[in-house]
């Protein structure tokens, strides 16, 4: 099933990897240091609202779309909350004094001089170290950390036979990567969606890992998704569908030419047909179109 777009639609899903590690430096910096008042107005994280209230954030670190946020209680131990944002969840900056909860408010974190309010997440628990460890266990390298590992995203892409757009989104080959960054990386790098991972290459494979780290910093920076070239430059804000390639677009970015659409492992995937063609080699059956 191939799909033709007829225009613009909203971006909606997982935040992807740039708007976690964004929320993880603005909380590091403004929520660090100094004792918060933590409470669970809607009332579903009141134990862990109870144990952190009036301690210390000692740092926020981001792996992939995880956001571990480390604390001192008030009686000296350390503890880590656990936060996925999922479909739904969603961070607010607030001023302080906030305004009165409303709606379904998970947890509020106010303190000194900003505030943080948390809606809808996936996760939102205290965790302890076994569970952190079988958790980072299960993720791939992540390109926006300093310490992550290229070589296991290549052996990790070597061994698979599923096509390499499916490959992407999982997040055990390569944490922080969503829909959005699939498609624009794969376009950037003009590979075919559908090419077996494990046909891809070292070199090209070590490519796109570079591509993928660039397009995050580049989200992070930004504050949002910006892929198409020369979209960065402008003074003028752009529209989020000006400033992708081919996600979601009617036309592709570069050359102009339709923009593709297919399901694929239960979401939509965009290509251009034209700047991203089949592989010379027929695709195994578990990468058919």
């Amino acid at each position: 099933m191939v799909i033709r777009t007829e225009g613009p639609a909203r971006t909606c899903g997982v935040p992807e990897g740039h708007t976690i590690h964004r929320l993880a430096r603005d909380h590091r910096r403004k929520l660090t240091g100094g004792p918060l008042v933590v409470s669970s107005p809607q009332g579903r994280a009141a134990d862990a609202a109870a144990v952190l209230d009036g301690g210390v954030l000692r740092d926020v670190d981001a792996f992939g779309k995880h956001l571990l946020y480390r604390f001192v209680t008030t009686e000296g131990d350390q503890r880590t909350l656990h936060v996925h944002l999922g479909l739904f969840g969603r961070f607010r900056p607030r001023r302080v004094p906030p305004p009165q909860p409303r709606g379904q408010l998970r947890l509020r974190i106010v303190g000194a001089r900003h505030a943080a309010d948390l809606s809808g997440p996936t996760a939102c628990a205290l965790i302890d170290f076994a569970e952190e460890d079988a958790l980072l266990a299960r993720l791939g390298p992540d390109p926006l950390r300093a310490d992550a590992d290229p070589t296991r995203f290549l052996a990790a892409l070597a061994r698979r036979r599923i096509s390499i757009a499916q490959a992407l989104m999982d997040q055990s080959v390569i944490a922080g990567v969503g829909n959005v960054y699939r498609a624009e990386a794969l376009h950037a790098e003009r590979i075919d969606p559908y090419l077996p991972a494990r046909e891809l290459g070292e070199e090209r494979a070590a490519a796109l890992w570079a591509r993928i780290a660039e397009q995050l910093a580049n989200g992070v920076e930004d504050n949002r998704i910006v892929t198409a070239p020369g979209a960065r430059d402008q003074p003028v804000r752009v529209r989020r569908n000006e400033a992708v390639c081919v996600y979601r677009r009617s036309a592709c970015w570069t050359c102009g030419g339709a923009i593709s659409s297919d399901k694929l492992a239960g979401r939509v995937l965009w290509w251009c047909p034209a700047c991203q063609p089949p592989a010379v080699t027929a695709p195994s059956s578990s990468a058919t179109r």
